[in-house]
């Protein structure tokens, strides 16, 4: 997946990189500077008949003096970076270390500024996942409840329309929480992968004609269901060659291309098209997907953050009708499967739409 590293840097000046003004170079320095004066001094005695005790003591006062602004250009950092750290450790997270220096202390202060950025990043991500969660929570969880007054109150009949309604907001929650618990297993890394040999293009039929039916199923019903209840999407699978196999956990599988195609059609124009593309990977048994469409596409400045939770990307409005904004899970559910198969997913470049690319790496080569 393509992205940066994570927190500023120096410009110029990377972690553990070649500093020419280290502290073991000023400590050294400081010897060095000691012994010369003590030995300038004690020349000029020689030379100038001055007492030893006279010259021990003016050689005291230098090197102390010398040692103090050593030692202060040394410790004066600490200080701050005390503060910076105090602050991380009340839950401000928006102090910052200054990084002017170019020895060890400036490569701690990068760090702790790397940490605080991190951890602002992930306490933003604990609240928005909060904020999430709490409203796909209640909306179905509302619309359940309304349907269930207006039949206490005698306001509707039980009939089999209004069940209908109310079952969707059930499995509306349903899936919602089927979701959270797979992030949760994510999270514990509880999950085994259960990997095996099958044939590609029966299994991609298979999962295509799923969603297809789902789809179906679920548009008569209003939107935001968590998943798409676009008809008008056409998709097409290209397996090549015809008797690809693969070495894989199926149902991990399954959880990327099904999120991967429900986000494919939400941002594909009305009568568009979604492609599925498989194709053999450069190691026995190794895979290659695909997913296509023929939407709006993802700004480059937003590669890196599109299989972030709860990350719905720049396009606010999906196209097409039936079509909702999700939760922002299917795509880091999608990742997750991915990297518990060693393998590699990301946005890659496409003239047209958004282009999804998996690299399942198959059998492991005999020098691994």
């Amino acid at each position: 997946m393509t992205g940066g590293p994570v927190g500023p840097r120096s410009p110029g000046e990377p972690f553990g990189g070649v500093r020419p003004f280290s502290i073991k170079t000023k400590l050294g320095a400081l010897v060095v500077t000691s012994v010369l004066i003590t030995t300038g001094l004690s020349v000029i005695a020689v030379h100038t008949k001055t007492e030893l005790r006279f010259i021990t003591v003016f050689s005291m006062i230098a090197t102390l003096l010398i040692t103090q602004f050593v030692a202060h250009s040394l410790t004066a950092p600490l200080g701050e970076m005390n503060t910076v750290a105090r602050s991380i450790s009340d839950g401000d997270y928006t102090r910052r270390v200054s990084e002017r220096r170019r020895d060890e202390l400036g490569d701690l202060a990068q760090t702790i500024n790397v940490m605080a950025d991190e951890l602002e990043a992930q306490d933003r991500q604990r609240k928005e996942l909060v904020a999430n969660v709490s409203h796909e929570l209640r909306t179905p969880i509302a619309g359940l409840r309304a349907v269930l007054e207006n039949v206490v109150d005698g306001i509707a009949e039980a009939d089999p329309e209004t069940m209908r309604t109310a079952l969707k907001q059930t499995e509306r929650l349903g899936r919602l929480v089927e979701t959270l618990l797979d992030l949760s297993r994510l999270d514990n890394g509880v999950v085994p992968l259960r990997k095996r040999r099958f044939e590609v293009w029966p299994y991609l039929s298979g999962v295509l004609k799923e969603a297809n039916m789902v789809a179906s199923a679920r548009a008569g019903m209003a939107s935001g269901s968590g998943s798409h209840t676009r008809t008008d999407v056409h998709l097409h699978l290209d397996v090549s060659p015809p008797e690809l196999t693969a070495l894989a956990d199926p149902e991990r599988i399954h959880q990327v291309v099904a999120n991967l195609i429900d986000n494919a059609v939400k941002h594909s124009p009305p009568h568009g098209r979604v492609t599925v593309r498989a194709r053999r990977g450069p190691q026995p048994e190794s895979l290659e997907l695909e997913v296509m469409d023929e939407g709006p596409g993802i700004p480059r400045s937003e590669w890196h953050r599109v299989f972030e939770r709860f990350n719905r990307g720049a396009v606010r409005r999906p196209h097409g009708p039936g079509s909702d904004g999700g939760t922002g899970l299917g795509l880091a559910i999608a990742r997750w499967a991915v990297d518990l198969h060693g393998g590699r997913i990301g946005v890659a470049e496409s003239e047209r739409g958004c282009r999804i690319l998996i690299t399942l790496p198959g059998e492991s080569s005999p020098s691994s």
